[in-house]
């Protein structure tokens, strides 16, 4: 299996006779479904080739959904971090396997009905605000980032994120940068970010609940409106049919006010939104890099650079209101 060496992995954990298959969806770090005598689990790697600077940190991510696995935040029980590459050609991390449904595209989403998608939406805002509300320090994660600052340090290292890609002309890209650098709000919450907070992260059991928050490879301390903003730029492409999630069918009905289902006030969240598109305008193009490179495992990599554009031109929009 491309990426994840079966019997590597079973003499390293003791087993044998392991099978596996990979998730599909993920855009960054690779997720594989593996089955064995004990029933199926999760392993977690990064991805194939062009791994940039303090991106894809295994051990980070093993880290925080230990930390919290006591908390009402759903994550799965993580098993192992192994931290050596020579076992399958880079680190990686075991956690169990839960199960449930994830919505990837906006047809799947839309299939729950009004009713269903309300009691989907209300969850994930619930689980959300669940986790901005922990004290990092109680959970052992108060040395998890560096809040003070940390709206210049994202600018600057999605900026540098985007240079390390860039292997074409992206016009407007640099001065939706400039713009977000010269407007940045100040954060009025500070505590554990997310950094991928969006509805095809989630596992959802039939009651239509959160049963488990996944990919925390982006998660830090910082302003927890950047986790808000990311989810309604998600929101927004899901519904719209723009972007990665397919056009919903004509008559499916998404909740329109998801920022009201988020229980704390919040100040205008254009500039938010606006650099979450960025964000996902950078990340967009590192996948394209990679894909032209034939560096990725999977399906929809081929689409990720035409959305680079519409995801920078409609920063631009959010920005001038």
């Amino acid at each position: 299996m491309i990426g994840l060496d079966l019997e590597k992995l079973g003499a390293y954990l003791g087993t044998s006779g392991l099978t596996g298959e990979l998730i599909a969806g993920g855009r960054s770090n690779l997720t594989y479904r593996v089955s064995g005598p004990d029933g199926p689990f999760i392993v977690r790697r990064p991805p194939l080739g062009h791994v940039l600077a303090t991106a894809h940190d295994m051990a980070r991510e093993h880290r925080i959904i230990t930390a919290l696995g006591p908390t009402g935040v759903p994550v799965p029980r993580t098993i192992a971090l192994c931290e050596d590459v020579s076992v399958i050609g880079a680190p990686f991390y075991v956690m169990e396997y839960v199960a449930g449904h994830i919505y990837r595209t906006a047809a799947q989403a839309a299939s729950l009905g009004p009713a269903r998608l309300a009691q989907a939406a209300a969850s994930m805002m619930g689980v959300l605000a669940t986790l901005h509300e922990i004290d990092p320090a109680s959970v052992g994660l108060g040395d998890f980032g560096r809040p003070a600052g940390y709206l210049e340090r994202q600018l600057t290292r999605w900026r540098k994120q985007l240079d390390a890609s860039r292997s074409r002309d992206l016009p407007g890209i640099d001065k939706l940068h400039e713009r977000l650098a010269a407007s940045a709000p100040e954060p009025i919450y500070i505590g554990i970010v997310h950094g991928d907070y969006r509805l095809d992260n989630l596992i959802m059991n039939d009651a239509d609940q959160v049963a488990a928050l996944l990919d925390w490879e982006m998660a830090t301390l910082g302003d927890q409106l950047t986790d808000v903003g990311l989810l309604l730029m998600y929101w927004e492409l899901l519904v719209t049919g723009r972007g990665m999630f397919g056009a919903p069918p004509p008559d499916a009905r998404f909740p329109s006010d998801l920022a009201s289902l988020y229980p704390r006030d919040t100040p205008d969240l254009n500039w938010y939104i606006a650099f979450a598109n960025y964000k996902l305008a950078v990340i967009a193009e590192g996948i394209h890099f990679r894909y032209q490179a034939g560096q990725t495992v999977g399906e929809g990599f081929e689409k990720m650079g035409a959305a680079v554009p519409v995801l920078v031109a409609r920063g631009h929009e959010l920005l001038e209101g």
